[in-house]
């Protein structure tokens, strides 16, 4: 992303962890949290738009991108509270957070668990981890294949090293409506992100956190998320809109939700679909003065 004018890159050592973000604007803070399996990279398209009126701030989660990659520290509550140190270093005591996939899980987490922090929540193309695990069966379990593999210890790692680019190349064909979305140039970013030492490893233990995301979510299910809500998703990404009524889905976990699904669009909304995506976030984000 250095060749968006304006964008600078920042590390520091907050919660722990060598923190890896991306910055650029002045207004109030919107926070940009990507998902699996990109980098902050995914957000390239909103940065130029969002910084005309905010001040906004893309991290790399922990274990992916230019961020550490250690061994724990992957259930949610644990990276919102990545979060939550960023903010503090940046002086930022409340924030917009916008979260894709992973990072909508990390989001909501963050929404539950420092409410007076966030004042506005927006979520893309996720069905909550408890939700997920509820209405778990065979046809959605074979479409979330990929779940169950990368709790694997160990072996994910091993069959993938050496061939990232056929491993992310397969989910950025299969999960779009338009499956040269991404140009090889673009898909060359991600596999040399996933490539470092530490990241294939790294992607997969946010997957192996399931059992203590399914368990911090279970323990306040019955606690909405207090802020306003905007959930957006790719009506064309099956594994979501095939199973669940994401419209129902949301407004079961705040009482302030508004839902959208893009057509034409698969699960990477935001690189598929910035159009829609960037006016949406506009409208949404307009009452958020700092």
């Amino acid at each position: 992303m250095r060749e968006l004018a304006g964008l600078s890159h920042h590390t520091a050592r907050l919660n722990g962890i060598r923190q890896h973000w991306t910055s650029a604007g002045q207004g109030p803070p919107v926070y940009l949290l990507h998902g699996f399996p990109e980098t902050s990279y995914a957000w390239r398209k909103q940065i130029p738009v969002l910084a005309r009126s905010y001040t906004v701030v893309a991290p790399d989660l922990r274990g992916y991108g230019d961020t550490d990659k250690p061994a724990d520290g992957y259930d949610k509550r644990t990276m919102a509270d990545d979060l939550a140190a960023l903010m503090d270093h940046l002086g930022h005591e409340r924030a917009a957070v916008v979260g894709h996939d992973r990072g909508a899980r990390v989001a909501t987490r963050f929404a539950k668990d420092h409410p007076r922090r966030i004042d506005r929540l927006c979520v893309m193309d996720n069905v909550p981890t408890l939700t997920l695990a509820r209405e778990l069966s065979l046809p959605l379990a074979q479409f979330g294949w990929f779940f169950t593999f990368l709790g694997v210890p160990d072996l994910p790692e091993a069959l993938i090293n050496g061939r990232e680019e056929v491993w992310l190349t397969h989910f950025f064909r299969s999960w779009s409506y338009d499956p040269a979305m991404l140009s090889p140039e673009e898909i060359d970013v991600y596999v040399r992100a996933y490539r470092q030492p530490g990241a294939l490893r790294g992607a997969a233990m946010d997957y192996r956190a399931a059992a203590e995301d399914l368990a911090q979510d279970a323990a306040d299910a019955d606690r909405l998320i207090e802020c306003p809500v905007l959930s957006l998703w790719g009506e064309d990404f099956e594994q979501n809109s095939r199973f669940f009524d994401l419209h129902e889905v949301w407004r079961t976990m705040a009482s302030d939700v508004r839902t959208v699904g893009i057509p034409q669009c698969g699960h990477l909304c935001q690189e598929e679909r910035p159009d829609v995506v960037n006016a949406e976030l506009l409208k949404f984000l307009g009452p958020w003065t700092g």
